[in-house]
């Protein structure tokens, strides 16, 4: 199993498309908030499983503000992140998925990513696709692929310039 995994596009689709050609083919695509409008556009466009989460600039959406879902053997929790600090210290959001016994937390919102695996546990943020803050300021995704029984396998991208 294929999963791409975006957070904060804010209603710019050009990025988006890049990072859907430069995946090829994806079995589960995820959006961590921040689509800002754009979830007609993601119906429109991605023809597999979506999880997509509300970002505090999703003012006027209708979409979940968390969600947990299992991708394959792994249960997620997914959220845009701010209600949980994450811009301070992901440890807010990790206790979070923890006590809900998921193996992947997924958040967005700060722009940077970050990747941490701990006790069994994977906290990951794929970065802004359309304004990324970390150095050298490119737009980020990841890529998450399962095998099997195998564990998953995360791998970070950066869009170029």
């Amino acid at each position: 199993m294929r999963v791409l995994i975006v957070s904060d596009t804010h209603g710019r689709h050009t990025a988006l498309d890049r990072a859907l050609e430069e995946a090829g083919h994806i079995d589960m695509f995820i959006h961590l908030g921040d689509v800002e409008g754009g979830e007609e556009y993601i119906n429109a466009v991605v023809d597999c499983e979506k999880h997509l989460v509300k970002g505090n600039n999703d003012f006027f959406s209708d979409l979940p503000r968390e969600e947990e879902f299992n991708i394959g053997r792994y249960k997620a929790f997914i959220s845009h992140g701010h209600p949980y600090y994450v811009s301070l210290d992901p440890e807010y959001i990790r206790e979070e998925g923890e006590s809900r016994n998921a193996d992947i937390i997924m958040f967005g919102h700060t722009h940077r990513p970050f990747f941490e695996q701990k006790n069994g546990i994977t906290v990951l943020n794929p970065g802004s696709l359309s304004f990324p803050r970390q150095e050298g300021r490119r737009g980020s995704y990841m890529i998450m692929e399962i095998d099997g029984d195998k564990e998953p396998v995360f791998e970070q991208f950066f869009l170029a310039q």
